[in-house]
């Protein structure tokens, strides 16, 4: 019992301060370090302002009880490259005390959103982990795209909010001003705190809206292209402008939509589809440009692709690198590759310069798509050389011209940007000008295929005259395309029968017609004279100047009725008897020289022997493997029908006509037997 004395004020005194002592031992005080208090309006509150910031990393910084008064202010409204720690990477954690003030309009529990950290990191509340956002080394996963994530603290009380941050290494590119918070937290009721989420993603999506209806602009341009070469894989315009366009959706799948994809994932995926973009670029240049005729330009073109495709995978294996303890020589390694792509990504300005050069006359498309695309590639590759270690030469203009020029409902479009967009529809216009002229040429061209067709089969013998004595076959089997192959055969007055074939370098019509010259030649010849070396002497003198820097190659072969026969050879294969090749005097082609003559080779064919003459479509048949068909296979089936030996060679690989003409002499009974006079071996005047 207290004394009476005491004052009953004095007591009620003593309790409180008891009360407080108990209190004070059961709670464990707030460092002395700056904090914030608290008041909620409608249900969040921002935690901006200077929050107590340290670089590198020790588990105990997440506890309540740390004293972090020695520790510098920063503010989290922007990274800590751009404040105090400029380049800086590797670990750095904040910490914010946060009294809740009194009132009854504190929520029952807590949740924090933090809108942009870079790169991964982990929340802590009171010491508790209660959330986290990627991995950190030594397997970190970061994402592309910075994400705003929210948290769950808990019932709501007053606490320390520490944040562990793990910045990846910075890239050739980079400015150094990066690392940790872009914004400030924002602590709330769950409810609050799923609205302010919201709210961010809204803007986000109101931000991106003009870059996500360009990418769907350029996938359909994409599909249509594609499908088009699908339906017509001679269109390889289209295959080229459908990759392209696809390039850039593709990318924004990877790198742009908030997908949980990792950084290093994103941007390996990324690196083919970068590839992609540029060298498609190239060859729709090329084509547009009416360039592809230029051998050493479409070879350099290839060549520059497998290099870009080289350094996409080293660029790749320097990514990887980023996972290693100590990522300095693949920084080294990404920086070095630079040069490179710089000079790779200069290629389509060297094509637009060569078809100025070389004064190409296109329609004003053509040279429009040309303009674009300097301006395009020019905005990117000199914004990427200036970027390129701007954290030590402190350039701005690189980063500058990335910044939006004009505004659109709340959309940047930057200057590359619009000159994408102007430079595919450009290209979409272009490209279909050019479809629209190619398919009226390839009309054309078809139309006139058709019609040199049908003159090379009126030339071509439909029925196989019946010469006594001789048992005659012949097959000829067209290529895909109108060739120059032509034989005759003509039975002689006096017994006997004239063969001639023959090929004509060239297709198309301008074959067409020179067969039909020679076949012409030869029927008249055949009126005057039968000497095999007289009538490839007058058509010698008729294909001159006719040949437009082309040759043909003609074998005329007389067989008489008593079996003798002579031939003469304008650089045609030989022909084989008994399934050996003869052994003829093999004259110049037709045509190449004024003066050229054709000796006479003269043999007797034995009753039942066989003389096999083929064009070299046969001999140079080509197999899936790039092997000819060749003269051994030829001879070895010199003795086979004249339909088995053209179906080998068709079945092996045709590239050319195939014609082959075979002659075999029958038994004559003796009362047919006519001794015939000498034909005249007079040459016809020229």
């Amino acid at each position: 019992m207290l004394p009476r004395m005491v004052p009953h004020s004095l007591l009620i005194l003593i309790s409180l301060s008891a009360a407080a002592a108990v209190t004070g031992r059961a709670q464990q005080p707030l460092p002395a370090s700056p904090s914030v208090y608290v008041q909620f309006d409608g249900g969040a509150a921002t935690l901006d302002g200077y929050w107590q910031f340290h670089l590198g990393d020790n588990p105990a910084w997440a506890s309540p009880a740390f004293d972090d008064s020695g520790w510098e202010k920063l503010a989290v409204d922007k990274p800590w490259g751009a404040q105090t720690h400029f380049s800086a990477e590797s670990f750095g954690w904040y910490r914010r005390q946060v009294r809740l003030a009194p009132g009854a309009g504190n929520p029952e529990t807590l949740a924090i959103l933090l809108p942009f950290v870079e790169d991964a990191y982990e929340v802590y509340w009171n010491g508790q982990l209660v959330g986290k956002y990627g991995s950190f080394p030594p397997r970190p996963v970061w994402y592309s795209d910075l994400m705003p994530r929210s948290f769950g603290l808990g019932t709501a009380m007053s606490g320390v909010l520490a944040v562990r941050v793990w910045k990846s290494p910075l890239d050739s590119s980079s400015d150094g001003k990066v690392g940790g918070f872009y914004a400030p937290p924002v602590l709330g009721s769950p409810s609050a705190i799923e609205a302010a989420m919201s709210k961010l993603d809204y803007h986000w999506l109101q931000s991106r809206q003009l870059s996500f209806a360009f990418s769907a602009l350029y996938a359909l341009v994409g599909i249509f292209g594609l499908l088009a070469w699908l339906l017509d894989r001679r269109q390889w315009l289209s295959f080229w402008m459908g990759w392209f366009a696809a390039a850039r959706p593709m990318a924004e799948v990877l790198l742009r939509l908030k997908l949980p994809i990792p950084f290093l994932i994103a941007m390996g995926l990324n690196q083919p589809v970068y590839v992609l973009g540029d060298i498609t670029l190239w060859f729709l240049l090329l084509w547009l440009l009416d360039l592809r005729d230029d051998p050493r330009l479409m070879k350099l073109a290839k060549v520059l692709g497998w290099i870009m495709a080289a350094e996409g995978i080293l660029d790749f294996g320097a990514l990887l690198g980023f996972m290693l303890p100590n990522p300095v020589p693949f920084q080294i390694l990404d920086g070095a590759l630079m040069p490179l792509v710089i000079l790779l990504e200069l290629f389509p300005i060297y094509i637009i310069a060569a078809a100025v050069f070389r004064q190409r006359k296109l329609e004003p498309a053509r040279w429009t798509v040309a303009l674009l695309a300097f301006l395009y590639q020019s905005i990117f590759t000199t914004s990427v050389a200036l970027q390129q270690g701007s954290r030590f030469t402190h350039w701005t203009l690189g980063t500058t011209m990335g910044d939006p020029m004009f505004m659109v409902f709340g959309n940047g479009v930057t200057a590359r940007e619009a000159f994408g967009i102007l430079l595919l529809v450009a290209l979409v216009y272009a490209v279909y000008r050019y479809s629209v002229e190619s398919r009226r040429q390839q009309a054309l061209l078809e139309q006139e295929m058709r019609n040199a067709r049908e003159v090379q089969q009126v030339l071509v013998p439909e029925e196989i005259p019946t010469v006594e004595g001789f048992s005659i076959q012949s097959v000829y089997k067209p290529a895909g395309e109108v060739g120059g192959d032509f034989f005759q055969i003509l039975p002689l007055r006096d017994g006997g029968v004239l063969i001639v074939i023959g090929d004509v370098s060239g297709k198309g019509m301008p074959a067409a017609m020179t067969v039909s010259l020679l076949v012409g030649t030869v029927r008249t010849l055949a009126h005057y004279t039968q000497s095999p070396g007289s009538i490839l002497g007058a058509m010698n003198q008729r294909m001159l100047g006719r040949q437009q820097g082309g040759f043909t190659t003609c074998l005329v072969l007389r067989a008489d009725s008593d079996g003798t026969l002579t031939l003469a050879n304008a650089g045609h294969p030989a022909p084989y008897r008994n399934g050996k090749e003869l052994e003829v005097d093999n004259g110049l082609p037709l045509g190449l020289d004024v003066e050229a003559t054709y000796s006479e080779t003269a043999f007797e064919l034995g009753v039942n022997e066989r003389i096999t003459l083929v064009s070299d479509g046969v001999v140079e048949a080509r197999g899936k493997t790039g092997e000819l068909f060749g003269f051994e296979r030829a001879a070895a089936l010199s003795m086979d029908p004249a339909e088995r030996i053209a179906s080998a060679a068709e079945a092996f690989g045709q590239d050319d006509d195939i014609t082959v003409v075979t002659l075999t002499r029958l038994p004559v009974p003796a009362k047919n037997a006519v001794e015939r006079p000498a034909p005249s071996m007079s040459p016809l005047p020229v």
